[in-house]
Protein backbone atom coordinates (compact mmCIF):
# COMPACT_ATOMS: atom_id res chain seq x y z
CA UNK A 1 0.00 0.00 0.00
CA UNK A 2 1.24 3.66 -0.72
CA UNK A 3 0.38 4.64 2.85
CA UNK A 4 2.76 2.26 4.16
CA UNK A 5 5.60 3.54 1.98
CA UNK A 6 4.71 7.02 2.15
CA UNK A 7 6.68 9.02 4.99
CA UNK A 8 4.28 11.13 6.73
CA UNK A 9 6.61 13.86 8.15
CA UNK A 10 7.15 14.73 4.38
CA UNK A 11 3.18 16.27 5.01
CA UNK A 12 4.75 18.76 7.18
CA UNK A 13 7.59 19.42 5.27
CA UNK A 14 5.03 20.23 2.35
CA UNK A 15 3.11 22.40 4.68
CA UNK A 16 5.97 24.63 5.61
CA UNK A 17 6.85 24.80 1.85
CA UNK A 18 3.75 25.80 1.07
CA UNK A 19 3.46 28.35 3.98
CA UNK A 20 6.95 30.02 2.74
CA UNK A 21 5.31 29.75 -1.02
CA UNK A 22 2.36 31.69 0.01
CA UNK A 23 3.32 33.74 2.87
CA UNK A 24 7.25 34.95 0.93
CA UNK A 25 10.20 34.40 2.45
CA UNK A 26 10.36 36.95 4.99
CA UNK A 27 6.51 36.49 6.16
CA UNK A 28 6.93 32.82 6.65
CA UNK A 29 8.43 33.64 10.24
CA UNK A 30 5.89 36.45 11.20
CA UNK A 31 2.86 33.41 10.14
CA UNK A 32 4.42 31.28 12.07
CA UNK A 33 4.17 33.51 15.12
CA UNK A 34 0.85 34.64 14.93
CA UNK A 35 -1.33 32.76 17.19
CA UNK A 36 -3.85 33.09 20.22
CA UNK A 37 -2.90 33.79 23.62
CA UNK A 38 -4.77 31.96 26.72
CA UNK A 39 -4.93 33.31 30.32
CA UNK A 40 -4.47 30.28 32.42
CA UNK A 41 -5.83 29.77 35.81
CA UNK A 42 -2.36 30.59 36.69
CA UNK A 43 -2.72 34.07 35.58
CA UNK A 44 -0.09 33.34 33.11
CA UNK A 45 -0.49 34.24 28.89
CA UNK A 46 0.61 30.84 27.00
CA UNK A 47 0.84 32.04 23.12
CA UNK A 48 0.11 28.59 21.25
CA UNK A 49 1.36 30.00 17.36
CA UNK A 50 0.92 28.05 13.64
CA UNK A 51 4.50 26.89 14.76
CA UNK A 52 3.19 25.63 17.29
CA UNK A 53 0.51 23.78 15.59
CA UNK A 54 2.47 22.35 13.07
CA UNK A 55 5.35 21.01 15.70
CA UNK A 56 2.44 19.45 17.23
CA UNK A 57 1.25 17.69 14.27
CA UNK A 58 4.53 16.46 13.51
CA UNK A 59 4.54 14.84 16.45
CA UNK A 60 1.80 13.04 15.76
CA UNK A 61 3.02 12.50 12.47
CA UNK A 62 6.53 10.84 13.91
CA UNK A 63 4.94 8.67 16.49
CA UNK A 64 2.35 6.77 13.53
CA UNK A 65 5.62 6.78 11.43
CA UNK A 66 7.81 4.69 15.10
CA UNK A 67 4.66 2.51 14.92
CA UNK A 68 4.62 1.78 11.18
CA UNK A 69 8.98 0.96 11.56
CA UNK A 70 7.79 -2.20 14.08
CA UNK A 71 6.53 -4.15 10.80
CA UNK A 72 9.24 -5.91 8.66
CA UNK A 73 8.22 -5.56 5.40
CA UNK A 74 9.83 -4.40 2.00
CA UNK A 75 7.56 -1.33 2.21
CA UNK A 76 8.99 -0.27 5.18
CA UNK A 77 12.99 -0.12 4.26
CA UNK A 78 11.40 1.83 1.10
CA UNK A 79 9.74 3.70 3.77
CA UNK A 80 12.73 4.62 5.85
CA UNK A 81 14.79 5.38 2.55
CA UNK A 82 11.88 7.76 1.56
CA UNK A 83 12.19 9.59 5.23
CA UNK A 84 15.79 9.56 4.93
CA UNK A 85 15.25 11.35 1.50
CA UNK A 86 13.01 13.75 3.05
CA UNK A 87 15.39 14.75 5.57
CA UNK A 88 17.80 15.18 3.22
CA UNK A 89 15.87 17.60 1.22
CA UNK A 90 14.70 19.85 4.45
CA UNK A 91 18.60 19.58 5.32
CA UNK A 92 19.25 20.99 2.11
CA UNK A 93 16.00 23.90 2.24
CA UNK A 94 16.51 24.87 5.66
CA UNK A 95 20.37 25.52 5.03
CA UNK A 96 20.20 26.90 1.33
CA UNK A 97 17.03 28.55 1.17
CA UNK A 98 15.31 31.57 2.26
CA UNK A 99 11.99 31.42 4.57
CA UNK A 100 13.30 27.96 6.17
CA UNK A 101 15.73 28.91 8.85
CA UNK A 102 13.49 29.05 11.74
CA UNK A 103 13.38 26.96 15.03
CA UNK A 104 9.76 25.65 13.91
CA UNK A 105 11.78 24.20 10.35
CA UNK A 106 14.55 22.93 12.79
CA UNK A 107 12.65 21.28 15.02
CA UNK A 108 10.60 19.33 11.83
CA UNK A 109 13.77 18.09 10.58
CA UNK A 110 15.22 16.81 13.46
CA UNK A 111 11.83 14.68 13.88
CA UNK A 112 12.60 13.82 10.99
CA UNK A 113 16.45 12.20 12.20
CA UNK A 114 14.93 10.23 14.98
CA UNK A 115 12.40 8.47 12.64
CA UNK A 116 15.06 7.66 9.84
CA UNK A 117 17.48 6.64 13.23
CA UNK A 118 14.73 4.68 15.16
CA UNK A 119 13.10 3.43 12.11
CA UNK A 120 15.98 1.97 11.04
CA UNK A 121 16.71 0.58 14.06
CA UNK A 122 13.25 -0.55 15.32
CA UNK A 123 13.01 -2.61 11.92
CA UNK A 124 16.42 -4.21 13.02
CA UNK A 125 15.41 -5.46 16.03
CA UNK A 126 12.41 -6.51 15.07
CA UNK A 127 13.30 -8.45 12.12
CA UNK A 128 15.84 -10.20 14.49
CA UNK A 129 12.66 -10.54 16.87
CA UNK A 130 10.69 -12.38 13.68
CA UNK A 131 14.03 -14.57 12.17
CA UNK A 132 15.20 -15.79 15.81
CA UNK A 133 18.45 -14.29 15.37
CA UNK A 134 18.24 -12.61 18.72
CA UNK A 135 18.69 -14.24 21.97
CA UNK A 136 15.19 -14.60 24.07
CA UNK A 137 14.39 -11.73 26.15
CA UNK A 138 13.79 -12.75 29.69
CA UNK A 139 12.19 -10.62 32.37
Amino acid sequence: MLIQVFPLLALSVVIYNVIVLISGDAAAAQFLARGIEITLFSGDAWKFTVGDLLIVISLVLLFVEILKSTVTTANSIANHALSMLVVIVALIEFLMFKGFGTSTFFIIICMGVIDVIAGFSITIVASKRDLGVAPPMVG
